[in-house]
């Protein structure tokens, strides 16, 4: 094993095929991440999770470019289905009374893989909670204006106003109408 990257909650190493990584830290961040990781696979939804121990997860090593890096190079027609998918975990997320957190400012918590297929990772701070923010928060990030900035570059405006307000609705009411006029909004 190689060492690989120090995380806020622990270290990370990689094989040398580059086919899987260990997560070392503290043992309740460990368990909690597991423990999503195992349910959340069930959907698609994040690195496949390989083993597990009190003290380390082993999971699949997702190999991509992160999301903004992938939003500089991507055309807007991929930007666009990148974000649809997003969008759609982030639904399952909230369906489930799931909060990942961080998704208001995913810079290192969402891969492009080589097939184009967005995979967030870290999960260690996941929690179920009655009013979830996965789908609201993503939203933030879009209409930062970090992002907004990429996003005229790339001939993609969005009407940050209306965004915001559909985002509300939804935050109210969180059924699946609101839920697909949000996202035929992004994603036309």
């Amino acid at each position: 094993m190689q060492y690989f990257d120090k995380g806020s909650r622990g270290l990370i190493y990689i094989n040398p095929e580059r086919e899987y990584i260990i997560k070392i830290g503290k043992e309740n961040k460990i368990l909690n991440e597991a423990k999503w990781l195992k349910k959340l696979n069930s959907y698609n939804i994040g690195p496949k999770l390989i083993k597990t121990d009190k003290d380390y997860i082993i999971i699949e090593y997702i190999n991509g470019k992160k999301i903004l890096d992938y939003f500089q190079e991507a055309g807007k027609e991929q930007i666009l289905v990148i974000i649809r998918d997003i969008l759609l975990q982030c639904r399952i997320l909230d369906k489930l009374k799931i909060n990942k957190l961080e998704m208001h400012h995913p810079l290192k918590h969402i891969i492009i893989n080589s097939k184009n297929k967005p995979i967030l990772i870290d999960f260690e701070r996941c929690h179920f909670t009655k009013r979830t923010k996965n789908i609201t928060q993503f939203c933030q990030f879009l209409t930062s204006n970090k992002v907004r900035k990429i996003f005229l570059e790339k001939g993609l405006i969005f009407n940050k106003y209306e965004i915001i307000k559909r985002i509300k609705i939804y935050k109210n009411k969180q059924n699946e109408s609101n839920f697909l006029k949000l996202l035929s909004m992004l994603c036309q």
